[in-house]
């Protein structure tokens, strides 16, 4: 398996010159998050007691645009909701995953078609081999993580985004 630091570099930055080897797993991740502005969070809804809506609503509060992908709702946290990451208009660099495992597969492969940048996969959300699947495809993968958590670990590290309106 190849491990997610190998294609950290090329898959965060298409411009970096960083070697493939020089870039730890935590720094491509405070990359990542640095250099990101859009964010299709796949299975958010309405439901205020869902992790998803929480995650999604402190993401906006920072600065990043969450676009809701769901088929069942219109709209969420103020953005209209896309059935389908190929509906999305315009560039997403991160696709957050909170569904079940068994359809992440074909998350990834939707997310390799719009040109993701990092496939995120939430906490109790694992599949290796899609992950993997992501990796060859040169998207950064984090798997079984909370991209909350790991924007507060970094949040003095990351720039302060204005929100947008």
């Amino acid at each position: 398996m190849v491990d997610p630091v190998d294609k950290a570099s090329s898959a965060l930055n298409p411009d970096s010159k960083l070697e493939r080897s020089s870039i730890s797993q935590s720094d491509a991740i405070t990359q990542v998050l640095a250099s990101s502005k859009t964010i299709a969070v796949v299975g958010l809804s309405n439901r205020r007691t869902r992790a998803s809506f929480g995650v999604a609503q402190y993401l906006q509060s920072v600065g990043y645009r969450v676009i809701p992908v769901n088929p069942n709702e219109t709209e969420v946290l103020g953005e209209k909701s896309y059935a389908r990451l190929q509906d999305i208009p315009g560039r997403v660099d991160i696709v957050d995953i909170f569904r079940r495992s068994v359809i992440v597969p074909e998350i990834v492969e939707s997310a390799i078609q719009i040109g993701a940048r990092c496939v995120w996969m939430q906490e109790g959300v694992i599949h290796a081999e899609a992950a993997e699947r992501a990796r060859r495809a040169g998207i950064f993968v984090m798997m079984n993580s909370c991209i909350l958590k790991e924007h507060i670990r970094r949040a003095r590290e990351l720039p302060q985004r204005t929100k947008l309106l």
